[in-house]
C-alpha cells in the first residue's frame, strides 16, 4: 500500500507506475475508473455510511481496489448485492444484516410546529435536503432526501421521523 500522500494529486504523482504505460498505468486507471462509475451507479446513493465507508463513491472505489465486498450496503439490500455482484464478476451475496437493516424507500419529515430552528438536521444531511435558517423552521426536499437516517439522531427535540415515500 502506498504511504506518499501525492496521490491525491494525480499531475503531481511520484509514482513510477501510475505515470502511465506498464501495470497500474494509464489504461489500467481509466479501466478502473469506469468500473467505479459503474459500482457508483448501482448504489442508492443514500450517503449514509453503513457501509463503513464516508458515502457510496467511497465504498465504490474501496470495491474496485478490492477491498471491500459487495455486501456492505443495507439501503441496496440483497437486490443490489447481486446488482454489484454481476458488475464484478464474482458470487452473488445477501448483503451483511449485521450493518443494518434493509427497509423500503423512506423520507424524512420534519414536525415543523415542534422545530425549533437549531441547524443540526442541516448540518448532518449529507446531500443538503433540509432547508431553513437558524431559528426559523425547517423543511425537507422530498426531491433530494435519500433516507439515510442521519438527521434523526441529530434533532434535539425528536421533531425528525421517517415516513414511507422513495
Amino acid at each position: 500500500m502506498r504511504t506518499s500522500n501525492c496521490c491525491r494529486w494525480p499531475k503531481r504523482c511520484e509514482h513510477a507506475d501510475l505515470r502511465g504505460g506498464g501495470p497500474g498505468g494509464t489504461a489500467e486507471r481509466r479501466q478502473v475508473s469506469d468500473l467505479v462509475e459503474r459500482l457508483d451507479r448501482l448504489l442508492p446513493q443514500t450517503q449514509c455510511g453503513q457501509c463503513g465507508f464516508d458515502g457510496c463513491r467511497p465504498y465504490a472505489e474501496a470495491m474496485a481496489r478490492g477491498e471491500a465486498g459487495i455486501d456492505h450496503c443495507p439501503p441496496g439490500g440483497d437486490a443490489g448485492a447481486r446488482a454489484l455482484a454481476k458488475a464484478l464478476g464474482v458470487a452473488p451475496q445477501p448483503y451483511d444484516r449485521s450493518r443494518g437493516t434493509h427497509k423500503p424507500g423512506e423520507l424524512a419529515f420534519i414536525v415543523e410546529a415542534d422545530c425549533i430552528g437549531c441547524t443540526k438536521c442541516i448540518q448532518a444531511c449529507p446531500v443538503d435536503a433540509i432547508l431553513g435558517g437558524p431559528k426559523h423552521m425547517h423543511t425537507v426536499l422530498d426531491d433530494l432526501c435519500t433516507g439515510c437516517e442521519l438527521c434523526v439522531p441529530a434533532c434535539p427535540v425528536d421533531c425528525i421521523v421517517m415516513q414511507a415515500g422513495a
